[in-house]
């Protein structure tokens, strides 16, 4: 084998290994961020090129978005815009098909605004349309072939890479749909249930809200997030069987009121064991009133064998009913609830939940939320 077969037959490898990764991460990954840079990394070493880019159509005002941008000018283009049908990806936008250009400068769709702006200079480059359900979503370009021209060949690689990522953003925009298809029903049945109980508007939002930010402080992973918001939307959904006596009553609960409201934890986690795709919400549900110390309840578990989206929950569920009216008193003071949170870190509540939800107080992401519920209380229905 000659030492050109040696390079042509590494090149190759090279290219084959780049379509396996973005074949797998079609298999894998419904993120459509992880999507769009894995894309671009994959075109840019697909075809040898020294940079490479996705723009994605804005629907609204047909604009072009440099979504990723590889190379080493990558920051000065990632979310600039481009006007519809500027460029030669704008030509290409509009459209459709693919282009190779040997020399952009004397190409008259060249527009030099850009390399004017980050100090790169394009020479040549490969266009492709990038295609969802049909419809155009923008397109992908390598640019600046490392060794010698771009060929067919190099033209047919981004294409496929192109049809790959169409593939890969359709599975996971159909994901998306269907996740929040799927959220809407639940906080609508949320909501519903919620209306029962007058003296509790709004606390299922609160809640997800508090315990999210939370999440955001401990630094848990988007993952974990999605199943904390979904397991603080659910977290009182047990009490669709408690009666309206008890769950209206305006004061407080005698000794057997008290243990049939005690009951919803194991009622919500009971209802969800049916649920396929809430399995992983269970430990929220059943344990978001079990204590640090075990003394909770319903199966006095304590420390960290209480699920930490349960200890998450109670953390926000504590102060959402600290800080909020009820019949038989009024709402307390923020710095008050801070001081109970506080006094009854390793006791009633996990230390460390509670020093990330008073940390994100002192940064003033829950005065924020305050003010936004504030607004939406205040605005006509």
């Amino acid at each position: 084998m000659t030492t050109q077969q040696a390079i042509c037959s590494q090149a190759e490898r090279m290219r084959i290994t780049s379509l396996m990764q973005m074949a797998s991460l079609i298999n894998s990954s419904l993120d459509p961020e992880e999507i769009r840079r894995t894309s671009v990394n994959v075109a840019t070493s697909c075809v040898g090129a020294d940079a490479a880019s996705l723009l994605l159509i804005d629907k609204c005002t047909g604009e072009l978005c440099f979504e990723v941008v590889t190379g080493s000018k990558s920051d000065y283009l990632e979310h600039k815009r481009m006007k519809p049908g500027e460029g030669i990806a704008g030509w290409i936008a509009r459209r459709g098909g693919a282009v190779i250009v040997d020399d952009v400068k004397k190409d008259g769709r060249f527009n030099p605004v850009f390399d004017e702006l980050s100090g790169y200079d394009t020479r040549n480059m490969i266009v492709v349309p990038v295609y969802c359900k049909g419809n155009m979503l923008g397109v992908l370009q390598a640019i600046n072939k490392l060794e010698g021209a771009f060929s067919e060949d190099d033209l047919e690689m981004l294409e496929t890479v192109a049809n790959l990522v169409g593939t890969a953003m359709e599975n996971a925009l159909l994901f998306q749909e269907q996740r929040e298809i799927f959220l809407g029903i639940t906080t609508a049945f949320a909501e519903a249930l919620e209306q029962r109980d007058t003296y509790t508007g709004g606390h299922t939002h609160r809640v997800r809200d508090y315990s999210i930010v939370i999440a955001h402080q401990m630094g848990l992973s988007p993952e974990e997030c999605n199943e904390i918001n979904l397991s603080a939307i659910l977290h009182d959904i047990g009490k669709i069987g408690v009666s309206d006596k008890v769950l209206q009553k305006p004061g407080k609960l005698d000794h057997n009121e008290f243990l049939e409201m005690s009951r919803h934890p194991e009622c919500g986690a009971e209802i969800l064991e049916h649920v396929k795709s809430l399995r992983n919400m269970l430990g929220g549900v059943r344990h978001h009133h079990e204590r640090f110390d075990g003394n909770g309840y319903p199966d006095r578990i304590h420390g960290e064998n209480i699920p930490l989206i349960a200890r998450i929950i109670s953390v926000a569920d504590a102060f959402d009913a600290m800080t909020s009216t009820r019949a038989y008193r009024n709402a307390l003071p923020h710095e008050t609830a801070l001081k109970e949170l506080n006094d009854c870190s390793g006791k009633q509540f996990d230390p460390l939940v509670v020093a990330a939800f008073v940390e994100a107080y002192k940064q003033g992401e829950i005065s924020s939320l305050w003010n936004e519920y504030s607004r939406n209380a205040s605005e006509p229905c």
